[in-house]
């Protein structure tokens, strides 16, 4: 399910009258409803420019945090009738939830204040950058007068300097725009999001605090949309990369698809699945590409994530004679501490811009999108794997029955959750156990999913349920958030309900840091246990619609699903579940031993 960018048409040639507008599930052109006509003189600002290629680009939410020196920055943004802003409680939350935002529309944006704004939102844009995210950080900055004086200034270390906060944002950002003139302000933020939207990387812009309200010609018109070349593949390598690439697939007995999470990058799931229709291969998918390909395929087998795969997948995978990974990952979490079981020398791995057939050629300039297509017109129809598959396949248990009033288990509580899903959910699964549980669940067509496993910050999935939520009203979101991960970010439970969000929170409350536990236990890993439902009517205070629950059993747990997809359906809905803290998923163990393995190897020998 290729996620498009709102500024982008790439199937189209250049033209200024073409710009496609980013939405869920759909791409629809904004030209007509954002002309590029004159503007007004007292209107030709860089406040009202940004907010218009803003609003172009399909970003209709902006999140921020108010500070001094972005305040009239802020007015322009209010402004616009395209754009709403969103007020969160702290700079963190506002960077993932422009990240949750960005997943679902393809762009996201936020605005922060300089350094003690931008260096407390910088931890959210390393988060974006490592996801592939294009995201716009928005900082304002300075006074443009204060530039290469020796003065000093608040919010900052105390130093004149005012590049820390640029310099930190150089390793986490594609692209950075210090926009102290106006000279050269609209060729720089026009620079900084078409890069942006082109890298598929987030991008900083600074902007100083006394420019925005400033009329200027180069802002006399109303933007004109982007309309961005399409990457190009090399002809002649992508045909010889599909020539290696079918003689090597079509010589094996056994071969099998796997996908990963760069197809979301590569705008390649389409493509993916045309291969594995054309093809009769076993298709699998890696952990952290949950969601990018239909589970509801004929041929899926489920995630392949080493010795903690869906039931019988690892079998197959491993065992395969040839397996194709259309942008995988391989880091110390997906690999499960490294012990895949996999040959290179069987492999060929298919990157966004590459492809690398086993221990032989390797070919660059091939777009994954235009190889898999070529790909899937000159394979052999096998369906080998997947016949093996369905031979040995033992569909799962069910957990055991609780008895009346037992304490509730976690495989319960998710049993009751798959059956919440549809195609108007999304699953928003936390840092944790979260992750094990939710790579479980069965999506059906068109059910949304999203976690954060490469750089897996706790407490990203608050910030994301709200921009995620925003980002798609007409989906419910249902977020799986330990009590440890909650107690990061839990201010923003606040944003939801101004919004007026219907979200389901199911709050595991288990006492702690259960996968830090179970990869290296100790004191540090127990926290202060909260009343979480208390807290959030606290911060509801009567305003807006919340309904809270606290269960402890498996008849409590029905029945506040019953009320939550029932009578409070439009309500945001606070489940606390009250599990012990040893209770865990089998996946979390086997995995947690085999990190803290990878993570306790000694030094090698000088």
């Amino acid at each position: 399910m290729d996620v498009k960018l709102g500024s982008l048409d790439t199937t189209k040639p250049a033209s200024n009258d073409v710009v496609s507008c980013a939405t869920a599930n759909h791409t629809t052109a904004i030209q007509s409803s954002i002309p590029s006509t004159a503007v007004s003189t007292c209107d030709a600002t860089l406040g009202r420019h940004l907010a218009r290629r803003l609003a172009q680009i399909g970003v209709t939410d902006v999140f921020s945090v108010p500070g001094d020196f972005n305040l009239t920055l802020l007015d322009h943004l209010i402004a616009e009738p395209q754009l709403n802003l969103v007020g969160c409680c702290n700079e963190l939350n506002a960077g993932y939830a422009a990240d949750g935002y960005a997943r679902a529309r393809g762009v996201g944006a936020c605005v922060v204040t300089f350094t003690v704004g931008g260096l407390s939102v910088l931890n959210a844009i390393a988060g974006a950058y490592s996801e592939n995210l294009p995201l716009i950080c928005i900082v304002g900055g300075p006074n443009s007068n204060d530039y290469g004086t020796s003065r000093i200034l608040h919010h900052t270390i105390g130093l004149p300097d005012f590049t820390q906060e640029l310099r930190c944002f150089q390793t986490v950002t594609c692209f950075q725009a210090v926009v102290n003139n106006l000279e050269d302000a609209h060729e720089q933020i026009d620079t900084a999001i078409s890069t942006a939207l082109k890298e598929s990387k987030p991008v900083y812009i600074s902007i100083s605090c006394n420019l925005p309200g400033i009329p200027h010609p180069t802002f006399s018109r109303d933007p004109v949309p982007f309309s961005l070349s399409a990457k190009l593949s090399n002809q002649m390598g992508l045909e010889a990369a599909v020539e290696a690439t079918a003689e090597f697939l079509n010589k094996a007995v056994k071969p099998v698809l796997v996908g990963g999470p760069k197809l979301r990058v590569a705008k390649a799931s389409d493509a993916f699945v045309e291969l594995a229709d054309a093809s009769g291969y076993a298709l699998a998918v890696m952990p952290s590409a949950k969601g990018q390909v239909p589970e509801h395929h004929p041929h899926f087998i489920g995630t392949y994530w080493g010795a903690v795969s869906t039931a019988f997948c690892a079998e197959i995978v491993e065992s395969a004679d040839a397996y194709l990974f259309a942008g995988p990952i391989f880091n110390d979490y997906s690999s499960v501490g490294y012990s895949l079981l996999l040959k290179k020398e069987k492999a060929i791995i298919v990157q966004p811009d590459r492809v690398v057939i086993a221990n032989g050629p390797a070919f660059g300039c091939v777009l994954m999108k235009d190889f898999l297509k070529a790909l899937a017109k000159r394979l052999k129809h096998n369906n080998a794997a997947y016949e093996n598959y369905h031979r040995i396949f033992v569909p799962e248990g069910k957990p055991l029955k609780s008895a009346p009033k037992e304490p509730l288990r976690v495989n319960v509580m998710f049993q009751h959750i798959q059956k919440m899903l549809s195609g108007e959910t999304a699953v928003i699964a936390e840092t944790g156990d979260s992750w094990f549980n939710c790579q479980k669940l069965k999506l059906p067509r068109g059910c949304g999913y999203e976690f954060q496993m490469q750089y897996g910050s706790i407490g990203w999935s608050v910030g994301a349920t709200l921009g995620y939520a925003q980002a798609v009203p007409e989906k419910r979101v249902i977020a799986c958030i330990g009590d440890g991960s909650f107690q990061v970010t839990a201010q923003d439970v606040s944003t939801m309900l101004r919004c007026g969000q219907n979200t389901i929170i199911f709050l595991i409350n288990n006492g702690g840091y259960t996968i830090e536990v179970e990869i290296h236990d100790g004191p540090y890993n127990v926290i202060k246990n909260w009343n979480y439902t208390g807290l959030i009517e606290a911060i509801h205070n009567g305003e807006g619609k919340c309904w809270t629950s606290k269960v402890f059993c498996e008849e409590e747990l029905v029945e506040a699903i019953a009320t939550a997809t029932g009578p409070k359906k439009d309500c945001l809905c606070f489940i606390e579940v009250i599990v012990h803290k040893d209770d865990t998923s089998k996946e979390l163990l086997e995995w947690g031993s085999r990190v803290s393995a990878a993570n306790g190897r000694p030094p090698n020998p000088q």
